[in-house]
């Protein structure tokens, strides 16, 4: 198997970009007084999943953990449970708006193709592993 020119195997630069992702998440967030997993919980609201389901590979399990990311959405006004309020619904509109600014930098540079060619090969390699 091949490696870079710089010799990091593909797991470092999973662990590289995973690392800068998050640091960039908080600090796009942060002049929203909102964590990322604040966001995810929001972006789960607005789904068919509960919070607990869609944020369970990021959190331990411990009720407390999630309960620590919910409560201050739900102190804001923006939750009422696992349910998005209409404050909510309008600043997830907004925040979603920035989000997506943020990924399209991300993604900066790399075509639909190879982004999708790259997500499938961390599908299959996720999948040997399993």
């Amino acid at each position: 198997m091949c490696m870079s020119d710089d010799n990091k195997p593909i797991g470092w630069w999973l662990k590289e970009v995973d690392r800068r992702l998050e640091a960039s998440f908080e600090r796009l967030l942060a002049d929203d007084g909102l964590t990322r997993r604040q966001w995810q919980a929001l972006n789960a609201a607005a789904g068919p999943r509960t919070i607990a389901a869609e944020l369970s590979p990021f959190l331990s399990g411990d009720p407390a953990e999630l309960a620590a990311v919910t409560t201050p959405l739900v102190e804001r006004g923006w939750l009422a449970g696992d349910t998005l309020t209409a404050e909510g619904e309008r600043a997830l509109q907004a925040l979603t708006t920035k989000v997506q600014a943020h990924r399209r930098s991300v993604t900066n540079g790399i075509t639909n193709d190879e982004y999708l060619a790259a997500v499938g090969v961390l599908r299959r390699m996720a999948a040997n592993l399993a």
